[in-house]
Order: C-alpha cells, then sequence, then structure tokens
C-alpha cells in the first residue's frame, strides 16, 4: 500500500473495522512483548524462589530500556502520523531517521554505565542478599541487548503509527517464540540456568530487531536513513516532548517497581517473587488493552492531522466502549482463577502462591478502568496534547503511586504493598476524567472553527 493509499485508508474507512484491522496486529505484538518477562519468570521460577526473584528485580532494568524505546518511538511516531496525515512525507522522514538513531545511541549509553556500575545497579533495584547473585547474572547480559532492545522498540512504534502494524506484529511474533523455545534449552539444556533466561531474552530481540528492519524497507515505509537525522535544531524539540508521557509511563514503572521490591524486601524472597509474578499477570492482562489503543493512535493522528476531528472523536468512545467491556470479561476469569495461575508460575513455595492470589485479587479488581486511562493518554499525547497527556502517564505509578507504596506497607504490611497499585489506579482514572474532557471540548470548538471557514 503506497502512502497515497494508507492516508484515504486511514481517513475514510469506516471507523470499527479500520480499528479492528489496525488492532489486531498491535494486540499481539503487546501480548507477545508481555511473553518475553512471563516466559523468563515461568521457567526460572522451577530454579527456586530467590532465581525468581531475581526476575522481578531486574524487571525495573527492562523497563528503562523500554521507557528509552517508547520516549523516541511514541515521539518520533506520533509527530510522523500527524505530518503523513498532513502530507509532508519529507519532515516525516526526518524526524523517523532522527528518533530511530538518537535512541540507539542512548541506549548504548545505558549498555555502557549498567556495565560499568551493575553491582551497585542490582543492589539499588531491590535485591536481597540471597537473590543478588542471581540478579547480577541475568541484568549483565540484559544490558547487552540494550542498543537494539531499544532500536526494537522505536521500529515497532514508527510501523505502526505509519499503519503497518502487520510488520511491526510480523517481527515480535517471530522474537516473542523464540524466547519461549530458547529458554527451556538454555535454562535447562545448557545448564546456564538465570544467565540462560537473559541470553534468550537478548537473542530473540536481536532476532526481533533485524526482521524489523527488513520490513522497513520491503513494506515500503518511511525510509530510516543515517543521512537524515537533523540533531541541531532538528525535530528533537518536537519528538522528546512528545515522547514525554511515555517516558514518565515506562520510566516511572522502573521507579514504582523498585519501590514496590523495597516495601516487599522486609518481608522477604517469598513477597518480592509474589509481587513481581502479580506485576507481570497484571501486565499481561493489560496487554491487549494498549494494544487495541495502540491501534486507535495512527487513526487518532492521521485525521487529527487531516482535520477531521468528528472522526478522532467517534474513534476514541469505540475504543473506551469495547476496552472497558473486554477488560472485565478479562478481570472476572483471571479473579476466578487467580491460585491457579499463581501455580503455573511457582510450584515449589506455597507463601508465595497464598501471597500472589490475595495480590492478583486486589490488582486485577480495578482492570476495566484502564480502558479509560490508557486510551484518554494515547489520544491526549498523539494529538501533541503534552501536558495533561504526561499527567495521566505520571499519574498511575508516580503522582498516585509512589506516595501510596511510600505510606501503606508500612502501616499495613502486606496488604498495604498489594493495595497500593489499584488505589492508585482509581485515584488515576478520576484524575483522567477532567483532563480528557477538557480537550474533547476544545476538539470541538476546533471543529466548529473549520465549520465556519
Amino acid at each position: 500500500m503506497t502512502q497515497d493509499e494508507k492516508y484515504h485508508w486511514l481517513t475514510t474507512a469506516p471507523l470499527p473495522g479500520l480499528i479492528g484491522r489496525l488492532a489486531v496486529p498491535t494486540i499481539i505484538s503487546m501480548l507477545i512483548t508481555s511473553i518475553y518477562n512471563m516466559a523468563d519468570t515461568y521457567f526460572v521460577g522451577e530454579l527456586g524462589t530467590s532465581a525468581q526473584g531475581a526476575v522481578s528485580v531486574v524487571l525495573p532494568l527492562m523497563n528503562v530500556i523500554q521507557a528509552i524505546g517508547f520516549t523516541f518511538g511514541n515521539g518520533s511516531g506520533n509527530t510522523v502520523s500527524r505530518l503523513l496525515g498532513q502530507q509532508k512525507r519529507e519532515e516525516a522522514e526526518i524526524v523517523a531517521s532522527t528518533g530511530f538513531f538518537t535512541g540507539v545511541l542512548v541506549g548504548a549509553v545505558l549498555m555502557i554505565l549498567g556495565e560499568l556500575f551493575l553491582d551497585p545497579l542490582v543492589t539499588l533495584l531491590g535485591a536481597t542478599d540471597t537473590i543478588l547473585p542471581y540478579a547480577r547474572s541475568y541484568a549483565r547480559f540484559i544490558l547487552i541487548g540494550a542498543p537494539y532492545m531499544v532500536g526494537t522498540f522505536v521500529l515497532n512504534n514508527l510501523l505502526r503509527f505509519e499503519g503497518s502494524a502487520t510488520y511491526s506484529m510480523v517481527g515480535i511474533t517471530i522474537g516473542g517464540i523464540l524466547n519461549m523455545v530458547l529458554d527451556p534449552l538454555f535454562i535447562f539444556g545448557l545448564h546456564l540456568e538465570v544467565a540462560g533466561a537473559a541470553i534468550a531474552t537478548i537473542l530473540s530481540q536481536a532476532v526481533s530487531f533485524v526482521i524489523l528492519l527488513v520490513m522497513k524497507v520491503v513494506g515500503k515505509t518511511l525510509p530510516i536513513r543515517w543521512s537524515r537525522i537533523r540533531w541541531r535544531k532538528g525535530p528533537l524539540g518536537t519528538i522528546i516532548p512528545c515522547g514525554l508521557p511515555s517516558m514518565y509511563r515506562q520510566g516511572l514503572a522502573s521507579i514504582a517497581t523498585i519501590l514496590l521490591n523495597w516495601a516487599a524486601k522486609p518481608m522477604g524472597d517469598a513477597a518480592i517473587a509474589a509481587m513481581g509474578i502479580v506485576t507481570k499477570v497484571a501486565m499481561f492482562s493489560n496487554a491487549a488493552n494498549i494494544g487495541f489503543g495502540q491501534g486507535f493512535q495512527p487513526v487518532c493522528g492521521f485525521n487529527f492531522g487531516a482535520k477531521l476531528y468528528h472522526r478522532v472523536r467517534d474513534a476514541y468512545w469505540f475504543c473506551i466502549r469495547v476496552g472497558m467491556i473486554g477488560l472485565a470479561v478479562i478481570a472476572a476469569v483471571i479473579f476466578a482463577l487467580s491460585p491457579q495461575i499463581i501455580y503455573a508460575f511457582q510450584r515449589n513455595d506455597p507463601e508465595v502462591i497464598a501471597l500472589g492470589t490475595i495480590a492478583l485479587r486486589c490488582s486485577i479488581a480495578v482492570l476495566p478502568l484502564m480502558s479509560y486511562i490508557t486510551v484518554s493518554s494515547m489520544m491526549l499525547q498523539t494529538v501533541g496534547e503534552n501536558v495533561p497527556a504526561s499527567l495521566v502517564s505520571a499519574a498511575r505509578q508516580g503522582i498516585f503511586f509512589i506516595p501510596a507504596i511510600l505510606i501503606l506497607p508500612p502501616l499495613f504490611q502486606f496488604n498495604g504493598v498489594m493495595l497500593a497499585q489499584p488505589i492508585a489506579d482509581v485515584l488515576t482514572f478520576l484524575m483522567a476524567i477532567p483532563l480528557t474532557q477538557k480537550f474533547l471540548a476544545k476538539m470541538k470548538c476546533m471543529e466548529q472553527s473549520e465549520a465556519k471557514t
């Protein structure tokens, strides 16, 4: 499909079918991305509670890598979709190239610094004395893959925002399946234990990276060229502000997980392992919702750039309705099967199963609210409303979660640990309502102004 054909499709096709066609590949991509960490948690769980705790401890580092990738991927992708909606292809190429290469370079800096300060890093992430050796082994290899892992996230987002979500899905899916195959081979077959899980992850991500680069060429999408980089007086002034909501969302998720590990630390390795499992199951449960919202984003960006504001509004409410119903069904199933789900990840420690079951049910009870939070944040970010988008993104695991995780555990022990995130989710939902309604009213005024001219 040429860029002109894609423009016509995104700005004229019926919205339910259009969003559905774009959302299916992104939902699959998000589910596969979640499986990367879940596969490690599942197989490493066979090595014991402390080894499983190491995967939970290193999760914030994975979140930082994702934060960098999503900052430059969403920041450049949002801008690209609006520019393509305005039919400014050359400017879009400059933004895409600058965002990609800058992200990879920042990932390389993270790799170097992380390897130089590895022990202080894993201690900061919340490792206990018994978890520390496993966490060091796991993090060392994850850091090696940081540059191209960032590049994978940037390419994934660029393809999505250009309306080529299927190409993105192919690269992510193949890497995810490979990771699930390599995990048991490296962990048990080659006896690499925790290090094997990390090596499987970075090799799988490398394969995804190469495939996405190939898709960029064969898919007739915007080319990524070094010659198109503009660092001086270039698009970084647009990319970074547009990507900040993603940085807040993923970066604060990293800080939140560190604080969660520290809050659970006095209660032992079982508490850390239990909350690590709950966090990953909750992320997996919300992955379909995020993927659905990502299917909405190119529709939002193209139509906002083309000043078709009624299509942005109609697409937004369609996604909210479908998302809330879907998440309510998912929440009901997980609530009923919580003991079995935790048992699947940790069969050998009854304490992990008991703590994890209660915490998972608390976490999943507010899952339907995530539809409104996620889609609202994505809409605000895609149209360039960076301040309200940043507030919504920062609220869930920053503005509300950080005070909750600092205040509640000393008062209520493990109950405080497991209640911090659900309370933060409810407060974020309440905060998102006025911010989103204000923009919808603003867009209606813009629509009326366009009708008069």
